[in-house]
């Protein structure tokens, strides 16, 4: 069975998460670098790193194997997991691939060139209900892939 790995300091979806990890027992790491809440109920371990710089990230990507389901917005730890063979799902519900990961750095290459020039401003938009929806029907879709033995 896979174990997911949630790069925890600004994820929005972390009790969704722990719930449909609960429905299929699978063990939850939540990583961060402070100390979070973490349910009484279900197998979520808490790991706190060093406040390093990329420390919960080198921690997910040291930990991940093949199958295992990493939660995060992060395109670049998305790729160093995606290297690994782990499955990689955004906070709302995008599911990163080997097959769509390369423009997606482009992407955010030039919004961040856009941002250093002052042409683009702010962040992300707030989380929707509707992006909630799609983050769990993402999650419960790669989870049965991963059961399966498809690929996503």
């Amino acid at each position: 069975m896979p174990e997911i790995l949630i790069d925890a300091d600004a994820c929005p979806v972390k009790e969704e998460t722990f719930r449909v990890a609960l429905r299929y027992g699978l063990t939850v790491h939540l990583v961060a670098n402070s100390p979070l809440r973490v349910p009484a109920e279900g197998h979520v371990r808490l790991v706190v790193v060093s406040d390093g710089f990329d420390a919960a990230d080198d921690w997910i990507v040291e930990k991940a194997v093949k199958d295992d389901i990493v939660i995060s917005a992060d395109i670049q730890l998305a790729k160093r997991c995606l290297d690994k063979g782990a499955r990689v799902i955004g906070p709302t519900g995008r599911s990163f691939t080997p097959a769509n990961i390369g423009s997606a750095l482009a992407s955010r290459a030039l919004m961040q060139d856009l941002r250093d020039m002052g042409v683009v401003q702010g962040g992300n938009a707030p989380m929707s209900k509707s992006d909630k929806s799609a983050f769990l029907q993402e999650l419960d879709r790669v989870i049965n892939a991963v059961k399966r033995g498809r690929p996503t």
